[in-house]
């Protein structure tokens, strides 16, 4: 479809006919209406602000969360759903580009807000009752939101460079990533179990789920696109309280030599004790760290608060040398692009999903898990029956209340650079090995 900038290069006639065929959807996803042509026409000009607030419509971004797993049983049948409506839109014109000289938010009134306007109601997240005017008003805010909120976004209402590049990706594209992405969930619709783990690489999230609900959900730290998370299927087997770090050989000799020769005190600052084959401590201070090669010794961690992998590490089978872990850098999951690890996965919240995780493992009630954590005592723990664990791509997806949602492409296997483009910039690009972003600071 064409891709010329403004209102006015997207013709009246092709918005009125995508408005027929997708503008009736209450969301993204819902169902077509035969009167949705002439609820457009007929839709107010609203020019003015007495009747234009809603707080309700303000806040409608809460719609968007629910207890549906991404891989739940409706799935991939409500994902072709999406297909056939994004078809519809597609045949109809597509949706109008929108673009703006200044920044669209609550309270702005601008012609470019027309054209926003007309690209929510035809992707369904802003109903034709709430008409076409230049006006940023709270129908508009409402449903801004809830668009971000569907493509893991912040949603704040302002539409930044982020949110802007989203809402301008063209319906064929966008119908191209649902496509994609249905052939990924066709390899998930057998028996995934009565009780598991999904990490969804793209989205950054992990869910636990139990009966075809999600139990709990969490917000996660994935691999960067150099050091990329590995896609499988496993079961989790392990979590350790209070893990020790160990740190392969290569950031011994490439970071904390050099760190050393900087700062001879950074090992003890960091709790990093030296053991020598045969199981002894050797003292920091008797090693030549000025010599050529590092010192053969393993370097190892104690447990604690500035432990690179914090109060926990979840082991599953894999050949990658990757697990969960829980984090001192607490702050990385309030970041949008949380895609910055070199492989291993950072969890929020960890201690929740351990609850979860050691539920039928005798023993290990929350009350004993945080009491083990406060003693500060290195505890293993295998798990009385593994829990299988699922590490996937999904892009685009449309789940059990028909919400479609859509990620950004951080690893480019969509196809479509276009849709990598949303929150890669400033990425840290740097290689690696698996633990290097677990390097005491």
């Amino acid at each position: 479809m064409s891709k010329k900038n403004g209102i006015d290069a997207f013709s009246r006639r092709s918005f009125l006919a995508s408005a027929a065929a997708f503008g009736a959807a209450s969301w993204a996803g819902g169902a077509f209406a035969q009167d949705a042509l002439d609820e457009i026409i007929n839709a107010p000009r609203r020019g003015v602000w007495d009747d234009q607030f809603d707080a309700k419509a303000s806040r409608s971004a809460t719609a968007v969360v629910s207890n549906t797993p991404i891989f739940g049983m409706d799935t991939l049948a409500n994902t072709q759903n999406a297909i056939g409506q994004y078809q519809q839109i597609v045949s109809a014109g597509g949706w109008p580009q929108v673009n703006s000289s200044v920044r669209l938010e609550m309270g702005v009134s601008d012609p470019s807000v027309q054209a926003l306007r007309q690209r929510l109601m035809i992707a369904g997240d802003l109903p034709q009752s709430a008409g076409i005017s230049n006006s940023f008003d709270s129908y508009v805010d409402g449903a801004v939101k809830r668009f971000q909120a569907r493509h893991g976004l912040p949603a704040d209402g302002v539409l930044g460079e982020y949110s802007m590049k989203a809402l301008n990706i063209a319906a064929d594209v966008r119908l191209q990533q649902l496509n994609t992405n249905v052939v990924r969930l066709q390899s998930m619709s057998g028996d995934l179990g009565g009780r598991y783990v999904v990490v969804n690489i793209p989205a950054a999230y992990i869910e636990a789920v139990e009966n075809g609900r999600v139990a709990t959900r969490h917000t996660a730290v994935v691999g960067r696109i150099s050091r990329q998370t590995h896609i499988i299927n496993s079961k989790i087997y392990e979590v350790i309280l209070n893990p020790y770090w160990t740190s392969p050989r290569s950031i011994v000799e490439k970071d904390i030599v050099p760190l050393m020769r900087k700062d001879p005190e950074y090992l003890k600052k960091n709790s990093i004790r030296l053991i020598d084959g045969q199981g002894n401590e050797v003292a920091p201070e008797t090693i030549d760290w000025n010599a050529e090669k590092a010192p053969n010794l393993t370097f190892r961690q104690d447990p604690g608060k500035t432990n690179a992998m914090a109060s926990t590490k979840i082991n599953f089978h894999n050949p990658n040398n990757e697990y969960m872990h829980d984090t001192p850098q607490q702050g990385l999951f309030n970041k949008l692009a949380r895609f910055e690890s070199s492989g291993c996965v950072r969890v929020q919240n960890v201690r929740d999903l351990t609850s979860w995780l050691l539920r039928d493992t005798p023993g290990w009630s929350r009350q004993q898990i945080e009491a083990t954590i406060r003693s500060g005592q290195n505890s293993p723990i295998k798990l009385a029956v593994e829990v299988p664990v699922y590490f996937k791509y999904i892009t685009a997806w449309a789940a059990t209340d028909g919400i479609v949602q859509f990620r950004d492409d951080i690893y480019e296997m969509d196809g479509e650079q276009e849709l990598a483009l949303q929150t890669t910039t400033g990425i840290e690009q740097a290689a690696g090995s698996v633990e290097e972003d677990l390097l005491p600071q």
